[in-house]
């Protein structure tokens, strides 16, 4: 099994990390674990933010949203 070391954890964190693992009865190790699975399997490898619009609004019905490929940000001149 691999491991992380996670550093630079906010002391007011780290202890919503400590009171949420005591109200599920689990070492802070394993709720972070539970944590990050969750969060990992809520958004599918490559799922954009464009795609978590596209499914909110499905649910309303007759809204096309165009594919918009990337383009890099055009430079201009500050002062011209």
């Amino acid at each position: 099994m691999a491991s992380i070391t996670i550093r630079g954890l906010d002391d007011s964190l780290k202890q919503r990390l400590r009171v949420r693992a005591a109200e599920h009865g689990r070492s802070m190790e394993e709720e972070a674990r539970e944590i990050l699975r969750c969060g990992v399997a809520s958004q599918p490898l490559g799922f954009t933010r464009i795609d978590k619009i596209r499914a909110r609004i499905a649910e309303i019905g007759a809204v096309e949203i165009p594919e918009i490929p990337n383009q890099p940000i055009r430079s201009r001149s500050l002062g011209k």
